[in-house]
């Protein structure tokens, strides 16, 4: 089917104009102009011929089993265009008209009928609408209304934004970057990101897929995908809207923290999609995947004729988790044996500011053979007597090893002809030493997603139908907000261990709860109208006798009849007070896209003033509730510092895997926290402190 959009036979313009300047000349233009052979068919009621091209009046004269159709009339016609071509057996469908659901209103009951007549028309795929168009340099096919044709390459582009796409693929003649297919999804009424991944993963002339992204429409069925074709091809993404996280109001504080763009985030990693935040990251991974073979490793060799640059990348580089190659002994005495002799032959390794160009050469020839190192990047800042042409010339003739290799040619005007001639050799070339780290960084997380074994969710089996029956009870109730009893009840069926507590509706309740408990003791509002208890003093600590219980149950219940006049209390939970332990936070929320996402972190200042968490989308291995634990900043304080135990690291993991499968077994839930978790010292585990858990809307709320 997708052959029709890249390889087709025959292409109608509809709407085709003899005006330049208008959609439909150009994309006409572009069909008869840039070398496409096919047969291509103007169809315009007004005209004879546009562009030396016989024209066709209507679409019901077009040949039967058209392969490809680009429309170009006004929005309120589309939808009648599609169904008349629909009914001549077409193909494939390109819609570049614009005025659908980004303008609102009937541009929005537009595109809806759109969809429709889509869905009533099994044989037809569609593209768009208000995209501009789609190209395959193979083919020469030109089916857009761009300015101009993209060079020939590897990567395989698609954008969801239309302008996004005409600027980078302007930007990408000026700076030697080729494409296989180049693709703008606009409004995705039928074809999305996802079959643009299979097409593109199953594509001979691509070996890289880029993309541009502004929302995924099916969030599972993309991580589905996803996961396969990156096994077979990188993909490289810019996801933007990362400032939209706040926009999904939240209750529970995994909801705060999580938003949107963490759930992208945290599903590109569990599908080995490498994310990146600007175009300009985007295609300095893309070209160093296209042209370079993956690392081995993180041991990096840098080679410079500047000291300062060198250290720079030698900062980027650590920053990025990869290590500087201790050069053997052996590879130091051949570089000093033919190196000026203030040069350093450590590494960096700096030929120094006076060298002639074919020291790079010999100097890379000699670092590659290092098997320490993985990967090395040459830096070149102009001198009065280096030209950049020369340095370039004499890389692309070393005679290299097949590990990766970056040049940096720091400048602009003086280096411009060196740049093109690396990039033309397949070397790719970076402003700045940063950049070249970068997208080694990003090929070395590639080829370890690639090593690594597919890792399949681990799910608790739980006892399923004592949280449906707490669930239900809730619903029936007219509830979204469980109590924390009934919260505690939930995880506890899943496994996780919660601090032991008992009910009181009176103060003598409370006193004999905490006698069975054992003194000190917490006291909590028992409320399920309240979710934040501490908030409202609803947290009482520390109770170390009867009449500190009996005095405290009398205090928080009148408080609360004062701030909070219209909940329904309980009582109070009297809860036994667990010493020692780190203070941990476990949640999830539901995201639209991807459903149930787990969230990690320390608890205190760490989640609430530093936000220093980590998320997946659930369910999870348990080797990814490990990576989340580990993905912390703040991990060390896990693993034990200034002689502290460290905590219970297996049972943390096990705690994540058991809400995972939680929130995996009841899409009912929406959001829940565990606030703190106790995580106790290894081989002690760790133990619920507070929980919550809020249900999504009931059907028709």
């Amino acid at each position: 089917m997708f052959e029709a959009f890249f390889r087709p036979r025959q292409v109608a313009v509809i709407g085709a104009s003899s005006q330049p300047g208008k959609v439909g000349y150009d994309v006409l233009y572009n069909l008869v102009r840039r070398g496409y052979g096919g047969q291509v068919f103007p169809v315009n009621p007004n005209a004879d011929t546009i562009l030396d091209t016989p024209v066709v009046k209507q679409i019901g004269q077009l040949p039967p089993g058209l392969d490809l159709a680009v429309v170009a009339v006004k929005a309120k016609l589309v939808p009648q265009a599609v169904r008349e071509l629909a009914a001549i057996g077409t193909q494939a469908v390109v819609v570049v008209s614009a005025g659908f659901k980004e303008v609102g209103g009937r541009g929005r009951e537009l595109e809806n009928e759109l969809k429709q007549v889509v869905r009533d028309s099994p044989g037809l795929r569609l593209i768009g609408p208000n995209c501009i168009g789609v190209m395959d340099t193979t083919s020469n096919l030109n089916a857009s209304f761009a300015g101009t044709m993209p060079r020939p390459g590897r990567l395989g582009f698609f954008s969801q934004s239309g302008a996004m796409g005409l600027a980078i693929l302007d930007w990408s003649l000026d700076n030697n970057i080729g494409f296989s297919k180049f693709i703008s999804l606009g409004n995705k009424v039928d074809v999305t990101e996802v079959e643009i991944l299979e097409l593109m993963a199953a594509d001979p002339e691509t070996k890289v897929i880029l993309g541009y992204l502004e929302a995924v429409e099916d969030g599972r069925r993309f991580m589905r995908v996803a996961r396969e074709v990156t096994r077979v091809k990188p993909v490289v993404l810019v996801k933007s809207g990362v400032t939209s996280a706040g926009a999904r109001a939240a209750s529970s504080h995994t909801g705060a923290l999580a938003g949107a763009d963490a759930a992208y985030d945290a599903a590109f990693r569990q599908c080995g999609v490498l994310r990146v935040h600007t175009m300009r990251q985007l295609f300095g991974l893309a070209t160093a995947l296209a042209h370079q073979s993956l690392p081995s490793g993180p041991g990096l060799a840098i080679l410079t004729n500047s000291g300062g640059p060198g250290i720079i990348c030698a900062d980027a580089a650590e920053g990025h988790g990869l290590h500087l190659a201790v050069l053997r002994p052996e590879v130091a005495d051949e570089l000093r044996g033919f190196l000026p002799a203030i040069a350093s032959v450590y590494n960096p390794v700096d030929i120094t500011g006076g060298a002639p160009a074919e020291l790079y050469r010999r100097s890379l020839e000699v670092i590659q053979d290092d098997p320490g190192v993985n990967a090395t990047v040459v830096i070149m800042t102009p001198t009065a007597t280096l030209k950049a042409e020369d340095v370039a010339r004499e890389l692309t003739q070393a005679s290299i090893s097949n590990k990766p290799v970056f040049t940096v040619m720091m400048g602009s005007h003086s280096v411009h002809q060196g740049r093109d001639l690396c990039m033309r050799h397949g070397l790719p070339t970076y402003e700045f030493p940063e950049d070249a780290v970068a997208a080694l960084a990003g090929m070395l997380d590639y080829q370890r997603w690639r090593t690594q074994k597919p890792r399949e969710p681990e799910l608790v089996s739980g006892d399923k139908n004592k949280v449906a029956a707490i669930i239900a009870a809730a619903r029936r109730q007219g509830r979204r907000n469980l109590g924390e009893t009934e919260a505690r009840e939930c995880f506890a069926a899943y496994g996780v261990p919660v601090a032991r507590s008992l009910p009181a509706a009176t103060s003598e309740e409370a006193v004999a709860a905490a006698r069975e408990l054992g003194l000190p003791v917490v006291m909590k509002i028992d409320s399920p109208a309240i979710s934040h208890k501490s908030d409202v003093g609803g947290v009482m600590v520390g109770l170390a006798s009867q009449g500190a219980v009996a005095e405290a149950f009398h205090e928080m219940t009148s408080r609360i009849r004062r701030v909070q006049p219209d909940a329904w209390v309980r009582g109070v939970l009297v809860q036994e007070m667990v010493r020692g332990g780190r203070e941990t936070i476990v949640g999830l929320s539901r995201d639209p896209q991807f459903g149930p996402l787990l969230m990690f972190g320390l608890g205190g200042i760490y989640v609430e003033v530093l936000k220093d968490v980590s998320f997946r989308v659930a369910p999870i291995a348990r080797v990814e509730a490990e990576e989340m634990i580990r993905g912390i900043r703040s991990f060390a304080l896990l693993r034990g510092v200034r002689g502290e135990s460290p905590a219970d690291l297996a049972a943390l993991a096990g705690v994540l895997v058991a809400i995972s499968s939680l929130a995996h077994d009841f899409p009912d839930i929406a959001e829940a926290d565990i606030n703190p978790l106790l995580v106790l010292p290894r081989g002690q585990g760790a133990v619920a402190v507070d929980a919550r858990i809020a249900l999504t809307p009931a059907k028709g709320e």
